[in-house]
């Protein structure tokens, strides 16, 4: 069988924010469920609308030499997503239409509800799902023996069996990387590159910890817990990446969680010399270590993000974070001694904080030797703890997705307009500093690369602009 897998959604959404935009990594789920159909035989091709302007007539050509079209769906691309999916009922009524992604994993049953055009959905982990799903297509199998499986009957939405964690991700075959091939990843808004080829690579799932902002899978799912592939499975991956690949983003929740299995990691990857590029995109400032941070560099790390959120104490343990204003100190002043790309990102509007602790956070955030800071509102996303709070105290409809700290829902102590002005006066005083600028031209030189340079220049032009 042949199956179109498709990733929608609208580029211009993510055209400021640069450390999340889906123009930089590939779609790794859908390239499990790749590998996974591929290894029984079956042909994939994946279509990606971050990545191409997609015509109707390619579309349509695709679909009618398909026997399958695949979707994952995000509650941020959620309206994409059903345009995307009528179109391709339009172009064919009959062929079988799945979903799957994190929406349907917090929704559930209902997600066909909200993907009207879509027959089947997927809530969980889909690599044996999509395998069984083949099996039923032809005839191999009952649909109600699918784990954690939904699907349209006479009028209804029927599910199947209870879904099925996967323990052991070892027994995963790696992504089918090459189903992309043809996009070129890595490319950052403002122009901001990293080395050809760009892919991304996921070591664990889950993340032992519990932000009350963050979305996490276990609050809906019990058997959903932090599990990690060995490092000789992980280091067998980056052995089998040819030398087209230039870059590596490893897009754990929580990739340095367990430090031992780290080391082993990057003493393999030092012994390998792949000279990779890589990005931490998921790294908590408490697992900072000099013998780990040196092992990184000599491997070939290049970026890490933190997810700093405040500079004070009181708003980080509101946040159950579990992290100290010393412990990020020591880790931004221990990544830039590295002379790591550090990236920092910051939380405005939690429902305790007040606008003087909104001006410490920026403060803080200026003291640190940080190459890049992010700001934005708090989100409520459905799925979080600060989400489910306030459900129950009917602040939030249980149908809404997402929603911000506004003062006028009785979800934060400022209305949207206050803190769209101070996520603005934010990035204005970090970036537009003397010492920052001087600090990022001698840093770009000293190393000999000059592309953030080229990004810094970007930025500040779209910040004057703003601003002007």
């Amino acid at each position: 069988m042949k199956f179109l897998f498709l990733r929608a959604g609208y580029p211009d959404r993510y055209s400021r924010n640069f450390t999340t935009a889906p123009s930089v990594m590939p779609p790794l789920g859908i390239l499990y469920l790749g590998a996974a159909l591929e290894n029984e035989g079956h042909s994939v091709e994946v279509l990606d609308y971050y990545m191409e302007n997609m015509t109707h007539e390619k579309l349509k050509n695709k679909i009618t030499s398909s026997d399958v079209v695949g979707m994952t769906v995000c509650t941020s691309d959620l309206d994409s997503s059903i345009n995307v999916s009528k179109t391709v009922k339009d172009i064919d009524s009959d062929i079988p239409l799945i979903i799957g992604g994190p929406h349907c994993i917090f929704v559930k049953e209902k997600s066909l509800e909200d993907m009207p055009y879509a027959d089947f959905s997927v809530s969980g982990e889909g690599e044996r799902v999509i395998v069984d799903f083949t099996k039923y297509l032809q005839e191999k199998k009952d649909i109600n023996d699918i784990n954690g499986f939904y699907y349209r009957h006479n009028g209804s939405i029927k599910s199947g069996k209870p879904m099925q964690i996967i323990c052991n991700l070892d027994e995963l075959p790696f992504p089918a990387k090459h189903l992309v091939d043809k996009y070129d990843y890595g490319n950052y808004p403002f122009g901001f590159k990293l080395k050809k080829k760009n892919t991304s690579l996921m070591t664990s799932r889950g993340c032992p910890n519990q932000c009350r902002f963050c979305t996490r899978y276990n609050i809906i799912i019990k058997e959903w817990g932090f599990r990690q592939r060995s490092a000789d499975n992980i280091l067998q991956e980056f052995e089998q990446m040819d030398k087209k690949y230039g870059s590596v983003n490893i897009v754990d929740d929580n990739f340095l969680a367990n430090k031992k299995r780290a080391k082993k990691i990057f003493d393999g990857l030092i012994e390998m010399d792949k000279n990779l590029e890589i990005v931490i995109h998921g790294a908590r400032v408490d697992s900072a270590d000099e013998e780990l941070y040196k092992k990184m560099k000599k491997a070939g790390v290049k970026s890490i993000f933190y997810g700093i959120e405040s500079g004070n104490q009181e708003i980080l343990d509101f946040y159950k974070k579990n992290i100290t204003l010393d412990q990020i100190r020591k880790a931004v002043t221990l990544s830039n001694k590295m002379n790591f790309i550090t990236v920092g990102n910051f939380i405005l509007g939690a429902p305790i904080e007040n606008k003087q602790q909104i001006e410490k956070t920026i403060d803080f955030a200026c003291s640190l030797p940080l190459d890049i800071a992010g700001f934005g509102p708090l989100v409520y996303h459905m799925g979080s703890e600060l989400w489910n709070e306030a459900v129950k105290e009917n602040k939030i409809s249980k149908d809404t997705n997402v929603a911000l700290p506004d003062k006028n829902n009785g979800l934060g102590n400022f209305t949207i307009q206050e803190l769209m002005y101070y996520t603005s006066i934010a990035f204005q005083r970090f970036y537009l500093r003397p010492s920052y600028l001087l600090g990022q031209i001698y840093k770009r030189m000293s190393m000999g690369d000059y592309r953030l340079l080229l990004f810094g220049l970007r930025f500040l032009f779209l910040i004057k602009k703003v601003e002007n």
